[in-house]
């Protein structure tokens, strides 16, 4: 016989409304940030204004006034797609953006005659498409969230978006010269005026695959055979992994002829790798292979040239950019003067000379802002994508899928390693690659694949946040939340 003992008396409010008000003051300061950014977009444009044209026109907030309703529809379908997901990552890549808009459109006033500048369109010239680029890419990033409910899915397709990366890869590498080769560098497939850079989506589609696959491997890689001071190594049998990788990225900065890319896939897996064992082994293991290789490569180009000969040149140019400052090192030269002009403060946006940097609209926008708004400026920009890389990184401790944590993880690692590959290489760090700086660069393909990292670091960030309903009914708790206290729980007595 079975007799009830009397419940508690319920909560007063239901169990959807805790995580409704949670979700609606998330979004509402997503909001109120958004603004915040657009009002600076505005402040920018009308500086560049002041200084280029030596006055401000009426229409100074057009620009930052389309961007602003693009963003904004991004951010109501986040409203209704992802409700719980982190509300500063869309502001703060959003201010990125606009910021890059803003320069690309200064590029587009200088270049134009003082007749042409005043009455030029807001889809005109470099700026005016990456503007058109910006509405395709958010659009692309919303997509995504519509499609991809819950970024768990994601793995069932792991092994196809293996082949599809490794494909996306090896294109550019197979294809000849003439159509892929920009710089030096074979990242391109330029199909008449149109181009596109595939390994910027390859990145996405192998970093789903390595998170899938370690997850499937992590009890196996982290296994240790031996302790060499303090620190734990794998098996030798286990290193197999990282040896193909390693090699595919050899291959990558052979025949493409780019270290950054190369560095970046790599370094993609070797910290996956970690994340997912917890080994400070592999990196090291990691950082030995990659280096090895590189030296490796550049010793080759030295003696016997062939496909090793473009990156001994860069490696040459790295060490000492002056000793041909008007040919080969044309390019590194004018960007450290360019950084080294703007001092502390900058010459002020629109004050300074971007076009005598080569490529100032993609492989060196940063020395070319730089200029303009000094070495604070340049830090605020770096503290910026440091928030974003720290917010991915938070949305990968909080989530609660192995899956879910190596994506994030692994999403934002990419992202920073991206920002400090094109940056070192600006600033004679390491040797100058074919990178483009993250939301900044002109191009629809960066742009786009950028945009859809940051579209499925929501997604995780909305399954990390969203608060955890309890069995029978109870009141939804956030994650990470105190356990609840038994002692007002409904009970039942058994009778024998």
């Amino acid at each position: 016989m079975t007799a009830a003992a009397t419940p508690a008396s319920p909560p007063a409010t239901t169990g959807g409304q805790p995580g409704v008000r949670l979700a609606r003051s998330r979004r509402n300061a997503e909001l109120s940030l958004l603004l915040l950014a657009m009002v600076l977009v505005a402040a920018y444009a009308a500086m560049v204004e002041a200084n280029v044209l030596e006055t401000v026109t009426p229409d100074f907030w057009v620009p930052a006034a389309a961007l602003s309703a693009v963003f904004l529809g991004l951010h109501v379908a986040i409203r209704f797609l992802a409700p719980f997901a982190d509300p500063a990552l869309l502001p703060a890549v959003a201010l990125l953006n606009g910021l890059g808009v803003g320069f690309l459109r200064r590029l587009d006033l200088a270049r134009a005659t003082p007749v042409e500048r005043a009455d030029l369109a807001i889809f005109a010239g470099t700026g005016g498409r990456q503007l058109a680029w910006t509405l395709a890419s958010v659009v692309l990033a919303a997509g995504l969230l519509l499609v991809v409910r819950d970024h768990r899915s994601i793995s069932r397709y792991a092994y196809t978006l293996g082949l599809a990366g490794i494909v996306l890869v090896m294109i550019p590498a197979v294809l000849p010269s003439s159509i892929s080769e920009i710089n030096g560098a074979k990242l391109w497939v330029r199909v008449g005026s149109f181009s596109i850079q595939p390994g910027e989506f390859a990145k996405l589609a192998l970093l789903a695959f390595f998170a899938y696959y370690l997850v499937r491997k992590r009890e196996v890689l982290s296994l240790a055979s031996r302790r060499i001071l303090g620190v734990d190594f794998p098996r030798g049998r286990d290193l197999g992994p990282v040896v193909v990788v390693w090699l595919i990225s050899l291959l990558v900065l052979v025949f493409e002829k780019d270290l950054g890319t190369s560095l970046l896939y790599f370094g993609m897996f070797v910290v996956t790798l970690y994340i997912a064992t917890e080994r400070v082994s592999w990196l090291l293991i990691g950082l030995v292979l990659f280096f090895g290789g590189a030296y490796l490569a550049y010793v080759l180009g030295s003696t016997v040239g062939g496909p090793f000969a473009n990156f001994y040149l860069r490696a040459e140019i790295w060490l000492d950019p002056f000793a041909d400052p008007y040919e080969d090192g044309y390019q590194l030269v004018q960007g450290l003067l360019a950084l080294g002009t703007g001092g502390l403060f900058g010459a002020g946006p629109g004050g300074g000379q971007p076009l005598k940097l080569p490529e100032v609209q993609n492989d060196f926008i940063f020395a070319g802002i730089g200029e303009e708004i000094g070495l604070f400026g340049l830090s605020a920009l770096l503290v910026i994508y440091l928030l974003i890389v720290e917010r991915g990184l938070r949305a990968a401790l909080a989530v609660r899928d192995s899956f879910g944590k190596l994506l994030a993880g692994g999403l934002a690692f990419t992202l920073g390693l991206q920002v400090f590959v094109i940056v070192g290489g600006i600033s004679k760090l390491i040797p100058l690659t074919g990178q483009t700086t993250p939301f900044l660069s002109a191009g629809g393909s960066s742009l786009m694949a950028n945009w859809l990292l940051i579209a499925l670091l929501l997604r995780v960030s909305d399954g990390a946040r969203r608060p955890v309903t309890g069995g029978g009914g109870g009141v939804a708790r956030p994650a990470g939340a105190p356990p609840e206290q038994l002692h007002g729980a409904p009970t039942e007595v058994i009778k024998p």
